[in-house]
């Protein structure tokens, strides 16, 4: 039996401990210690920091893995190559890891490779960052290389906000240093890909629901991509010089990012799945389990056959719940039934919780996935759905 450790044990990973069950493996959890759902789907348990390639490596020794993978989070990304090129497992190479983990070694590789993508420059000091200001155009974007989830990510309008939120970041990154890059204006959109022994397997554009937080941050996410005619063969161009500037390989890939103006700009790409119920979505279009496509990858068990056949292009919309208010949840009040278009409807949170003002992935409330006949079904739909949801707060 094929064994498969998994980092991260948040309810974010469990689909991936199914799929791997599914396809005959056992898995290793590898979390630090906590009430993690998924220490109990594993079959084995490991207590180590996964953002610690070593300590990974070290864990991954110790069980005699066949493989490594995770999903919806970015700690664990520079691990998984470093471990897999340790010890010749099916994944990405540790530098192509370790470059899609820091977000100035990324855009300097996109530069280099000839992706559209925002001006930018390195921030060590608050010296630099006054004459880095100078030289770029307003609004402005300072951002930690590090963090994900937008954290430590800020929009500035001005000189003043720019040294503020300079603080900020540097408070939040484990880095001594940030980005300051200039803001693209322009409408965000996602891409979810994989690539396989040189091939991209598919390459999935999707519109992107954006909460406007300190930037914008993406809640929701529906295919088919609405202007695929006229966009799509250029979102796949800059999609593919991505990943070849940044070197991924045998991995699945997530992208944000930006259209202005008719161009494609992209923000930033790893070498994993995407968050926010991204999987889901790949797997309701293409008619497959998304998650074992990964684990198969990760295992050397070639996961194109899941892509070969005639995919039903279903429509599809994922939307994070959230909260523009902070306080003490009091009621859950749910009054939808059960739907064979509701593919998911759960959340978060329980009474007595205490949940903030939204601001990124952490303060999320629940999800909705949802199918329609099309992507206007969809929408309306949606509205629907949350119009019989109410959760009352106690401040």
């Amino acid at each position: 039996m094929k064994k498969l450790m998994i980092l991260g044990a948040s309810y974010s990973q469990l689909p991936l401990y199914d799929a791997a069950k599914k396809i005959g493996a056992s898995t290793v959890a590898v979390s630090t210690p906590g009430e993690w759902p998924g220490f109990e789907a594993a079959d084995e348990i490991s207590y180590t920091d996964i953002s610690d390639p070593d300590a990974v490596l070290e864990a991954a020794r110790k069980h005699k893995i066949d493989g490594i993978a995770t999903c919806c989070l970015d700690a664990g990304v520079r691990s998984i190559g470093y471990v897999c090129e340790k010890m010749g497992l099916k994944g990405m190479t540790a530098e192509a890891a370790a470059v899609s983990g820091n977000k100035f070694r990324m855009k300097e590789a996109f530069m280099a490779g000839g992706v559209r993508c925002a001006k930018h420059i390195c921030i060590h000091d608050p010296s630099e960052l006054k004459e880095a200001a100078r030289k770029l155009r307003f609004p402005l974007v300072v951002k930690a290389v590090d963090l994900m989830g937008s954290r430590g990510i800020f929009r500035c309008n001005t000189m003043e906000e720019v040294l503020d939120n300079y603080q900020k970041t540097m408070s939040a990154t484990r880095q001594d240093y940030c980005l300051l890059e200039e803001f693209i204006e322009g409408g965000l959109l996602g891409c979810e890909a994989m690539m396989y022994n040189g091939r991209l397997l598919y390459c999935l554009p999707n519109n992107t629901e954006v909460c406007q937080s300190y930037v914008p941050t993406p809640v929701g996410h529906s295919v088919p991509y609405r202007k695929q005619d006229s966009l799509g063969p250029e979102v796949e161009r800059q999609v593919r010089l991505a990943i070849q500037a940044v070197g991924l390989d045998n991995c699945p890939v997530n992208c944000d990012l930006i259209e202005k103006d008719g161009e494609i700009y992209v923000i930033e790409i790893t070498g994993r799945a995407g968050g926010t119920c991204l999987p889901e979505m790949v797997g309701l279009y293409y008619g497959i389990d998304y998650y074992e496509a990964i684990a198969r990858l990760a295992l050397d068990m070639s996961p194109e056959k899941m892509f070969a056949g005639i995919a039903p292009h279903t429509a599809n919309l994922t939307r994070t719940l959230i909260s523009y208010q902070k306080g003490l949840v009091r009621a859950i009040h749910n009054e939808n039934p059960p739907s064979e278009d509701i593919i998911d409807l759960s959340f978060n949170i329980s009474p007595g919780d205490r949940v903030r003002r939204y601001e990124n992935g952490r303060d999320r409330l629940g999800q909705v996935i949802l199918t329609g006949r099309n992507l206007d079904t969809c929408e309306k739909r949606l509205e629907d759905i949350l119009s019989k949801i109410n959760i009352e707060f106690t401040e």
